[in-house]
């Protein structure tokens, strides 16, 4: 069964636009370090959609849809001294943090906002809502419906 998600992203660390230069190899979604987003992340399998969301800029909002192409695998950024995403609490015989690939899919119609989504009722339990700060949250169906729709209004 198909499962939907939201993946935040800061548009001047990593853009979608960024994602779509990538082309069909992806990328690896790294560098996450929120135990909950990890259990997510984790959940995820190859073939889930992803609803791509600029955050940190105004206004914040999903901007596109992406696709889950590799599941979970041990994100090599935390066992790297010099990376940013390194974690000295790491181990590669049992690793703590976690990444999927994922690839561009397509620009929606228009951005979808952040104060959209909230006065939305029928998104009001949206994890995105709910748990804001959580960089990677789980959508049902209804939801991902829901935004999509809201996209295509002008």
């Amino acid at each position: 069964m198909k499962q939907f998600w939201l993946m935040k992203s800061e548009p001047d660390a990593f853009s979608f636009d960024d994602l779509q230069a990538k082309g069909k190899q992806g990328e690896p979604w790294d560098g996450v370090r929120n135990y909950q987003a990890r259990n997510h992340m984790q959940n995820m399998k190859k073939n889930d959609l992803v609803l791509f969301y600029h955050s940190s800029t105004k206004p914040a909002g999903v901007v596109g849809i992406a696709k889950v192409i590799k599941e979970s695998y041990p994100d090599f950024t935390a066992l790297e001294p010099e990376s940013k995403y390194f974690d000295p609490k790491s181990d590669p015989e049992n690793p703590r943090w976690f990444m999927v690939d994922i690839v561009f899919q397509k620009h929606i119609k228009r951005l979808v906002t952040l104060k959209e989504i909230k006065a939305n009722p029928a998104l009001s339990e949206m994890q995105l809502v709910t748990h804001s700060r959580l960089s990677i949250n789980q959508v049902t169906e209804q939801q991902w419906d829901e935004i999509i729709k809201m996209s295509e209004l002008s």
